[in-house]
C-alpha cells in the first residue's frame, strides 16, 4: 500500500499528487495520511523500504515518467512553488512582483498548439497545480488576463472533468499545518505577544515586506545598494561578502534600530560578456539573462539576503531613465565625440573587447598574450598592438576598424566632482581604500570617458547617428539602482532625488570604486537634477581561496551554487566570511579556518551559552522565568561590562565596521559563558542558593535575548533559533551610545521553549574533502607557467608580509603603488601617450618594494 505523509506542505504540492494518483487509478490503494513529521516535510512510500522525499519525484514515479527532467519542472522547484506559496500566505508588494515575474516567464514557455512540454503529463500536473492556486481567484486572475497563452492553457485544463474532480477531492482534504515552517520570519511571527511576558517597548516588528517603503520626513531614511552582480556567471564567496552580504548586514542592523531602510539590488545584464556567453551557450541574450537571474536569486535567498527588492537592468525603466540622464548630459554640453580604432571579428560580426583577443606580445614575443596584458612579461597592452591577433570566440583573425563613439567629458565636471568627493568622504566617512582610490583619480585629473559600444545587447543610444550602438555597460549599470527602485515603486524619485532627507550607502569590492565614486556621481552632476548622492562608500579588498584566486573555469573556490550543495549551513558561511571580511587588507578563505570557527567559536561559545542556559531553565524551573533576586556587585559589574561591548557594537555598525561589530557580539557571548561559569550555574546553586540562582538565570536570559538582536544582522537563522527557544519576538536595538542596557526586558513568569542545538560540530577531516572538491583540476605546468608562478609567488610574498614588519618606508611604497596602479589603469583606458612612462614607474615601484621585502624578511 502506498502511503503519503506530509507536514507544512503547500496546497499546490498536495494537488499535484492528487492529480497523479487519480490519473494512475491508485486512489483505492493510497492511504492519505497528513501529519506532522520531525524528520521530513514529505514522503511518498512506494513500499516499506523505498520512500520518495520530493513531491515532483513522486509525481513522475506515479506517471512512469522517470526520464522527464524539463526545465519547467526545475523552474517550479526552485522558484514558482515558493513564490505561489508565499503569495498565498500573505500579500506583500514583493510577493506580488515575484508572482508577476514567474507567470510572465511561464507565458513565454508555450510552444505550438499551446503545449508546455510535449508528451509530459507530469509537467502539466506540476505547473497546473501552482497556477490553480492563483487563478481560482477570479479577481486575481483578471490581473493576468494579458497572459493569453497561459490563460488559454489554464481554461482548457480547468474545464476538463478530470481536473474538476481532482480539485473537488483536494478541497475536501484538510491539512494539518506545521507552525515551524521554513519561511524567514515564521519563528518570530508565530510568537503570541499576548503570551510572551516581555517589555513591549523592547519589541520591534519587521514588516518591511508588507508595504512599500518610502522616505519619511523627520526620520532617518537609509538607502542601501550593493554593486550589481554580473549576470553571466555564478558569484563566488568573495563577490558575495564584498557587496551583497555586507550590505545585508547593514540593512538588517538599520531595520532593528528602527531606521526607515530600503535595500535595493539586482542583476547587471547588458554588455559584451553577456553576448559572448550567449553565443557560447547557443541561446539568446534574454534567455541567458533569465536563466542566471533566477539562479542568482536562488543563491541570495539561500544566503538569507533580505533585499527589499531584487530586480534587473533589462527593463523599460532602465531604458527610460538612462535616456533621460543622457539627454540632459548631452543638452548641458557634457558629451563629446571621438573616433576609436578597434578590432572587429568578421566571422561573428562583432567588435571585440580586449578580453576576447589573444596574440603575440609585441614586447616579448610571447605567443598567447591577452588583449589587455601579457602574462609573460607583465606589460599592459592594447589589443590592436598584438601581432597576429585571434578572436577567442571563433579563432578568426580580426581586422582594425574605426568607429565613432560618444564620451562623457569628465574633465569639464572635475571641479564639481572634487567638491562632491571632498564633502562626501569627510561627512560620510568612506572606507579608507574608497577614499584613496577616488582622490588618486582626481589628483591625476579625470578625462573624457567613452560611454558607447558597438554591441547589440544593451540600452539604446537616443542620438542620431548612433542607432547601431548601445551604451557602455558601466555608463548605464549604476543607473540600474534608480531603475530597479522604479520597478519597486512608482515613487522612486522620493528616494533618488531627495538628498536632504536620504542618506545613501553603497557596498562594493574595491575594483568598482572608480565607477561609483567618480563616473556615476559625475554623470548625475551633469544632468543638473537634484539627485541623492552617495553618503558612504564601503569597499572591501580581495578575498582569496586557499592562497589562490577564485576561478570558475578552473573549478577553484566556492561559488554560490557550490555553497548551496556543500552541506555547510548558510549561517556558518555568513559568520566566517564576515569574521574575515577584507576591510583593510586581503583575506584568505580556508576550510581549516572555517571548520575551526564553527567548532571553537559558534558551537563552543555562542551555541554553548544559549543551550546550557535554556536546558537549565527547562530542567530546574519547568521552563518558567523566576523572579529576580537581589543583585550583588558581581552582577552590576557584569552589566557594566555588557554595556561597554554594546556601545562598541553600535559604534562599529554606525561606522560600517562590520567585522569589529561581529567581534563585539562574540565577546558578549563569551562574557555570558564566563558569567555562568563564575556563578557555577548547576544543581547545587539551584538547591542551596535559590535567590542567587534566580538572579543569574534572569540576567542570562535577558543577555541571550540581547544577543538575538545583536547577532540578527549577521546570522539571521541563528537569531531566529535563539528567539524560538526563548519564545520571544524580535528585540529592537537601542542606541547604546546613549541608552544603557539594563537586562530587564524578559519578565517574571515568561515560559521558554525546549532547548535545541544552534550549531553542529564539523569534523576536521572535512577540510581535505572540501579542498579536493573545490581545488580545481591540477594540470601539468608549462615552462612559461613555471616562470609566471615564480613571479606571482614573489608578488604574493610582498602582499602577505606581516603587519608588524612593515616600516614607514614600506607603507609609503604600498600607497604609491596603489595610486600609480590606478593611474596606469586609467591611462590605458584613455589610450594616453603618458602610459609608457607611468607604467615604467609602476614597475620600478614594485621592484623597490620587492627589494625592501627581502631586506625586512
Amino acid at each position: 500500500m502506498h502511503q503519503l505523509k506530509v507536514s507544512s506542505f503547500s496546497a499546490s504540492q498536495v494537488f499535484k499528487l492528487i492529480l497523479a494518483l487519480e490519473s494512475n487509478k491508485l486512489k483505492s490503494k493510497v492511504n492519505y495520511e497528513f501529519l506532522l513529521s520531525k524528520e521530513h516535510d514529505f514522503f511518498f512510500a512506494i513500499n516499506e523500504k523505498q520512500h520518495l522525499f520530493n513531491p515532483n519525484s513522486a509525481v513522475k514515479f506515479l506517471l512512469s515518467e522517470f526520464d522527464t527532467n524539463s526545465s519547467l519542472i526545475e523552474f517550479e522547484e526552485t522558484l514558482l512553488n515558493s513564490v505561489v506559496t508565499s503569495f498565498n500566505k500573505k500579500f506583500t508588494p514583493k510577493n506580488s512582483l515575484d508572482l508577476k515575474d514567474c507567470l510572465t516567464t511561464l507565458e513565454s514557455k508555450f510552444g505550438k498548439d499551446n503545449i508546455l512540454v510535449k508528451d509530459s503529463l507530469a509537467t502539466d500536473f506540476i505547473i497546473f497545480s501552482n497556477v490553480k492556486q492563483i487563478f481560482k481567484d477570479a479577481k486575481l486572475r483578471n490581473e493576468f488576463k494579458s497572459l493569453t497563452n497561459l490563460n488559454k492553457w489554464y481554461d482548457l485544463k480547468n474545464r476538463d472533468s478530470f481536473y474538476v474532480k481532482c480539485f473537488e477531492l483536494w478541497e475536501k482534504i484538510k491539512l494539518t499545518e506545521n507552525i515551524s515552517s521554513n519561511s524567514k520570519n515564521d519563528a518570530i511571527s508565530t510568537v503570541d505577544l499576548s503570551q510572551a511576558k516581555v517589555k513591549k517597548s523592547s519589541v520591534i516588528s519587521l514588516n518591511h515586506h508588507e508595504k512599500i517603503i518610502l522616505p519619511k520626513k523627520g526620520e532617518r531614511n537609509i538607502l542601501i545598494t550593493s554593486a550589481l552582480p554580473y549576470v553571466n556567471n555564478f558569484p563566488h564567496l568573495g563577490n558575495i561578502v564584498g557587496a551583497i552580504l555586507s550590505a545585508d548586514v547593514f540593512a538588517r542592523y538599520c531595520r532593528l534600530q528602527g531606521y526607515n531602510t530600503l535595500y535595493i539590488c539586482g542583476t547587471d545584464e547588458y554588455g559584451t560578456a553577456t553576448e559572448t556567453k550567449a553565443l557560447t551557450e547557443k541561446v539568446s541574450c534574454q534567455e541567458l539573462c533569465d536563466k542566471f537571474f533566477k539562479l542568482h536569486k536562488e543563491i541570495y535567498n539561500w544566503f538569507e539576503i533580505d533585499f527589499n527588492f531584487f530586480g534587473r537592468t533589462t527593463t523599460e525603466f532602465q531604458k527610460e531613465i538612462t535616456h533621460d540622464i543622457f539627454n540632459k548630459c548631452d543638452k548641458n554640453g557634457f558629451t563629446c565625440e571621438k573616433i576609436v580604432s578597434q578590432l572587429y571579428c568578421e566571422q561573428h560580426k562583432s567588435f571585440l573587447a580586449d578580453r576576447f583577443v589573444a596574440g603575440t606580445c609585441p614586447l616579448c614575443n610571447y605567443e598567447d598574450a591577452a588583449g589587455d596584458q601579457c602574462d609573460k612579461c607583465g606589460k599592459l597592452l592594447d589589443a590592436i598592438d598584438l601581432i597576429n591577433p585571434k578572436c577567442k570566440i571563433d579563432g578568426a583573425s580580426p581586422v582594425v576598424k574605426n568607429s565613432k563613439h560618444l564620451f562623457l567629458d569628465l574633465a569639464k565636471l572635475q571641479p564639481q566632482c572634487e567638491e562632491f568627493v571632498s564633502n562626501s568622504t569627510t561627512v560620510g566617512k568612506w572606507s579608507p581604500n574608497a577614499a584613496a582610490i577616488a582622490n588618486s583619480w582626481l589628483k591625476e585629473g579625470i578625462k573624457p570617458r567613452c560611454i558607447t559600444r558597438d554591441l547589440k545587447w544593451g540600452t539604446s543610444v537616443p542620438k542620431k547617428g548612433y542607432e547601431d550602438k548601445v551604451f557602455y555597460v558601466w555608463f548605464d549599470a549604476p543607473i540600474g539602482y534608480p531603475s530597479i527602485t522604479a520597478n519597486y515603486t512608482k515613487d522612486w524619485e522620493k528616494w533618488w532625488k531627495n538628498d536632504k532627507d536620504v542618506k545613501y550607502y553603497e557596498f562594493m569590492g574595491k575594483d568598482n570604486v572608480q565607477f561609483h565614486s567618480i563616473v556615476f556621481p559625475s554623470l548625475l552632476l551633469a544632468t543638473g537634477d537634484p539627485w541623492t548622492f552617495v553618503h558612504h562608500i564601503n569597499a572591501t579588498e580581495w578575498l582569496q581561496y586557499e592562497n589562490t584566486k577564485f576561478s570558475k573555469s578552473k573549478g577553484v573556490g566556492v561559488f554560490g551554487n557550490d555553497a548551496l550543495s556543500s552541506g555547510v549551513p548558510a549561517d556558518v558561511y555568513r559568520y566566517f566570511l564576515l569574521s574575515i571580511r577584507p576591510e583593510t587588507n586581503d583575506a584568505q578563505f580556508t576550510w581549516k579556518a572555517l571548520i575551526a570557527a564553527n567548532n571553537n567559536e559558534l558551537l563552543a561559545n555562542l551555541g554553548n551559552f544559549v543551550n546550557r542556559l535554556v536546558k537549565f531553565v527547562n530542567a530546574k524551573y519547568d521552563s518558567v522565568i523566576p523572579k529576580k533576586g537581589l543583585q550583588n556587585d558581581t552582577d552590576k559589574k557584569f552589566l557594566e561590562d555588557i554595556n561597554v561591548s554594546a556601545r562598541e557594537y553600535v559604534h562599529s555598525l554606525e561606522a560600517v565596521k562590520l567585522r569589529q561589530g561581529l567581534k563585539c557580539v562574540m565577546d558578549i557571548s563569551t562574557k555570558g559563558n564566563t558569567y555562568l561559569q563564575d556563578n557555577k550555574l548547576d544543581n547545587n546553586l539551584f538547591e542551596n542558593h535559590r535567590g542567587l540562582c534566580n538572579t543569574v538565570v534572569v540576567n542570562a536570559v535577558n543577555l541571550a535575548y540581547l544577543i538575538s538582536a545583536l547577532i540578527y544582522p549577521y546570522l539571521p537563522n541563528t537569531a531566529e533559533g535563539i528567539l524560538r527557544q526563548l519564545n520571544l519576538p524580535n528585540r529592537k536595538l537601542e542606541n547604546f551610545l546613549e541608552i544603557e542596557y539594563k537586562g530587564d526586558d524578559v519578565l517574571e513568569g515568561h515560559r521558554v521553549n525546549k532547548a535545541e542545538y544552534l550549531f553542529k560540530r564539523m569534523e576536521e577531516k572535512l577540510e581535505e574533502t572540501f579542498k579536493a572538491k573545490y581545488g580545481g583540476s591540477k594540470q601539468p605546468e608549462t615552462s612559461v607557467e613555471n616562470k609566471n608562478k615564480k613571479k606571482s609567488s614573489s608578488k604574493q610574498a610582498v602582499v602577505t608580509i606581516s603587519e608588524e614588519k612593515k616600516t614607514e618606508e614600506y607603507r609609503l611604497l604600498e600607497k604609491q603603488i596603489l595610486e600609480q596602479g590606478l593611474l596606469v589603469r586609467r591611462l590605458k583606458e584613455e589610450k594616453s601617450e603618458e602610459l609608457k612612462v607611468n607604467l615604467d614607474l609602476l614597475l620600478k615601484l614594485k621592484k623597490d618594494l620587492e627589494v625592501l621585502t627581502k631586506k625586512l624578511s
